[in-house]
């Protein structure tokens, strides 16, 4: 099968050679319905990967490695479901985890704590104030499940 674009960049082919007969899956919805999914997914993997370094197993045993990628496994869910639900709208709404990462959550404060409340303060200079504003609000609306 070949789609054929063309854009503001010009013509674009893309091939897709398939064993997947047209009496199964039609050659139009091919390319939009089995392969675009099937490319995004593995962005998301490479994202864990690479991002949050969940391809690292170094260490002597398999339990630990296995320990260290349910980790890693865990913070992919929780940032993603931050980005979901926290950055909907902002200009981090579709970043990957490596970009949420270094721009919130990669940032030096002042903790204070007292015996009523925690403050954390952030630099006055933090090119993302607006967005951990609107961060904070939105985590803070999200119901308690436990």
């Amino acid at each position: 099968m070949t789609k054929v674009c063309y854009g503001s960049d010009g013509l674009k082919m893309r091939h897709v050679v398939t064993s997947l007969p047209a009496s199964k899956i039609p050659p139009s919805k091919l390319y939009t319905k089995k392969y675009c999914p099937r490319g995004e997914m593995e962005n998301r993997i490479k994202e864990q990967q690479l991002d949050l370094l969940a391809d690292r197993t170094s260490t002597q045993t398999f339990q630990s490695n296995q320990l260290r990628l349910w980790i890693h496994s865990w913070a992919y869910v929780l940032i993603n479901a931050f980005r979901q639900h926290c950055l909907k709208k902002t200009s981090l709404a579709k970043a990957t985890v490596g970009r949420i990462r270094l721009n919130l959550l990669k940032l030096g404060a002042r903790i204070k704590i007292s015996c009523r409340r925690i403050i954390i303060a952030i630099a006055s200079a933090c090119p993302y104030q607006d967005i951990l504003s609107i961060a904070n609000k939105r985590i803070k609306t999200i119901p308690n499940t436990g």
